[in-house]
């Protein structure tokens, strides 16, 4: 499979896939794609396969997407400002990233759900008790928020980041949340009550932008129904 990103801060991934190459998707992802391409949807893993999913993030159905004949195109485009980052992993190597991150995948790659160990992550960490793991070998594509800063932590190296930002991270790092220390603080610094808590060793990848900001910003000025 040959693959490009195009687009700037609102990009779409476009793939050429040769006779007998497919990826899959969530229902609905899919851009546009030539006319031999053969769509199949499927609730993968049946109902309760299809609720976990859902828990994630993602739709309850998957879409296959899979080349007939000649070579043929198909885009999958990002959902919001940002980045598609692609991963191509080997076999038995995972990644694991927020919720709504994934974008496709090619069929070899395995999508399920990611649970927090501790309580007080999934409560407090941003993004629940469920992440999306994605094992290979394959060629994945995740959506980011805004743009990616990339950082290499070393063992026993801590990072204190600001709930949202964290886009993804290899499942050597150590993920947990901690509480803002002092009183002024948590009532001025902007920042809530919690911050999550990245230790190394692993790569970590950040975002600028989360969405959940972006509609923060945004509520204020939409107009309010007056009675």
């Amino acid at each position: 499979m040959q693959y490009r990103i195009e687009g700037g801060n609102l990009p779409v991934v476009i793939c050429q896939l040769e006779p007998g190459e497919s990826l899959f998707t969530e229902s609905g992802g899919m851009a546009w794609m030539t006319d031999n391409i053969k769509m199949e949807t499927n609730m993968e893993g049946g109902f309760l396969g299809g609720l976990m999913r859902s828990f994630s993030g993602e739709s309850l159905f998957m879409v296959t997407y899979s080349c007939q004949r000649s070579s043929g195109e198909i885009a999958f485009a990002s959902s919001a400002p940002g980045n598609i980052v692609e991963f191509n992993l080997a076999a038995g190597e995972s990644i694991i990233c927020q919720k709504n991150a994934f974008l496709c995948a090619e069929r070899s790659v395995n999508l399920e759900i990611y649970f927090k160990k501790k309580l007080g992550a999934g409560l407090f960490g941003g993004e629940g008790f469920i992440l999306q793991k994605l094992t290979g070998p394959g060629t994945v594509f995740v959506e980011m928020d805004g743009s990616i800063v990339k950082k290499e932590l070393a063992s026993g190296e801590l990072l204190k980041v600001d709930t949202g930002h964290v886009a993804a991270f290899t499942p050597s790092v150590h993920y947990d949340i901690s509480t803002v220390k002092g009183f002024k603080n948590i009532l001025f610094g902007g920042e809530g009550l919690f911050l999550t808590d990245l230790r190394g060793p692993g790569t970590v990848w950040l975002q600028t932008m989360p969405i959940e900001n972006v509609a923060k910003r945004i509520i204020p000025f939409l107009p309010h129904k007056k009675d």
